[in-house]
């Protein structure tokens, strides 16, 4: 059974068991209550999971660092009470593969796209995706990055990307991410967060000189 947690939009919380099914599924579309939500949506899913939890999968952004840093504490946290591993995942990979299951249900090829999602202070965060591999996990074009608003349309034509913006990342894919890259024996080494933008606040370099 694969925890998922995800908070670098909204807040999304859910299990899957090995066969990709999903258990339970909690989200708050909240894009700043992060903190609020994710005790709540987590005593939820547990208490209707219907099996032993053995991974984590945390959403690894990107995402604005104060929302995103949220989830994979919630995560880290989990994941060393229960004694058991973290599997860092992209977010964007999972609404990337959100909008390649629909394509495969519906019968048309998304071609190449671009996932786009709202980073804040007039800039997009983004990547590009050209279709699944033979592990049946996205293929990414471009790794994710962050453009200001008035920039990205021109970016996406240059690369050939449709655009596909996302207000949410779907939980339940973030666990099915999570299993494939598991089954492949793909888990990344990495864990850093991709928060693309440093933090507001930042520690003081050193004491400030007092005159009268």
């Amino acid at each position: 059974m694969l925890l998922a947690i995800d908070t670098s939009i909204g807040t999304a919380v859910a299990v899957i068991d090995a066969d990709g099914v999903v258990r339970v599924e909690r989200d708050s579309a909240n894009p700043l209550g992060h903190a609020e939500a994710i005790g709540g949506l987590l005593q939820s899913a547990l208490a209707d999971a219907p099996g032993e939890i053995t991974h984590v999968a945390a959403g690894m952004g990107p995402g604005p660092f104060t929302g995103l840093r949220v989830g994979i504490a919630a995560a880290r946290a989990f994941a060393l009470g229960r004694s058991i591993p973290v599997i860092p995942v992209v977010s964007h990979d999972a609404i990337a593969l959100e909008v390649l299951l629909g394509g495969a249900l519906t019968g048309t090829e998304p071609g190449r796209f671009a996932v786009v999602t709202d980073a804040r202070r007039r800039e997009y965060a983004y990547t590009v995706f050209d279709g699944v591999d033979d592990d049946g996990l996205p293929v990414r074009a471009t790794e994710p990055a962050l453009l200001p608003r008035d920039q990205l349309e021109t970016r996406l034509d240059e690369l050939g990307a449709a655009r596909r913006d996302a207000a949410a990342v779907p939980g339940a894919l973030v666990a099915l991410i999570a299993a494939r890259l598991l089954a492949a024996g793909r888990v990344p080494e990495s864990t850093e967060p991709l928060y693309l933008r440093s933090p507001d606040v930042t520690m003081p370099h050193g004491p400030k000189r007092v005159t009268a």
